[in-house]
């Protein structure tokens, strides 16, 4: 969404003094929240609303990873809390995401992927957009069921090779089964992708979410989309929701 230009009146008042102009209010920025569990598409989704929409997908992953990387003040400070398996405080994430909203290229908004994912860090950053006077335009929750979560996240397959080629039986299949493509040795299980191991980890990891999801119910923000879908069908209703639901407040 473009910011509308100043504009100017061109005609002259009665007494013939000079030409009034008068200022349109650019929108606020459209703050996008991405929702749904491991394996349900959000990056995917968000890569592709981002290039639809023409806002930044802003991913608290590769924030973290970015930061970390250029060896800024905000990477040395996660650096210091992952260095003690502690998890990075809410405030240091907020101000992480508060600052990539300041940038240029954010100034129409953002398309929020990895952040929020419990109720306080939500609550935090509707407290940050109301110091800028703006809030969540609309959170989309790709809803997938667990059992199908662990069927896409079981499904990973990693060649034995000295490369280690990745598949997936469903999206991303060998052209011979349990054998890679190009140089042709087995393809293995690796131990996280069990899925027994998937079930645990998706025991801790959704609950959270589910929070996050009723909190932006309650709110009127949430639009649901059908994750089992082609992922042409889910872009094309979170497209619709976007343009229908989530306005710019």
């Amino acid at each position: 969404m473009t910011q509308r230009a100043v504009r100017k009146g061109s005609g002259a008042t009665a007494a013939g003094g000079t030409a009034r102009s008068y200022q349109v209010k650019a929108p606020a920025p459209r703050i996008l929240v991405m929702l749904g569990g491991p394996g349900a598409g959000k990056g995917t989704q968000a890569d592709v609303l981002a290039e639809q929409l023409g806002l930044p997908h802003v991913s608290s992953g590769e924030l973290f990873r970015a930061h970390i990387g250029e060896g800024t003040a905000f990477g040395k400070e996660v650096q210091r809390y992952m260095d003690r398996g502690a998890l990075v405080p809410d405030d240091v994430t907020v101000r992480m995401v508060s600052d990539r909203l300041s940038q240029p290229d954010a100034a129409s908004g953002v398309i929020l992927d990895g952040f929020p994912r419990t109720v306080s860090q939500a609550q935090a950053l509707d407290r940050m957009l109301a110091q800028r006077g703006n809030r969540v335009a609309g959170a989309l929750y790709i809803q997938v069921d667990p059992e199908e979560l662990v069927k896409r996240l079981s499904g990973r397959r990693v060649c034995t090779g000295p490369s280690q080629h990745i598949y997936h039986v469903m999206f991303n299949a060998p052209k011979v089964e349990g054998i890679c493509d190009i140089d042709g040795t087995p393809l293995a299980l690796r131990a996280d992708d069990e899925p027994d191991t998937v079930r645990s980890r998706l025991t801790k990891q959704l609950p959270p979410m589910f929070e996050v999801v009723d909190y932006y119910a309650d709110r009127d923000l949430l639009c649901a989309i059908r994750g089992d879908q082609s992922i042409e069908k889910v872009t094309e209703e979170l497209l619709h929701a976007v343009e229908t639901a989530c306005k710019v407040p």
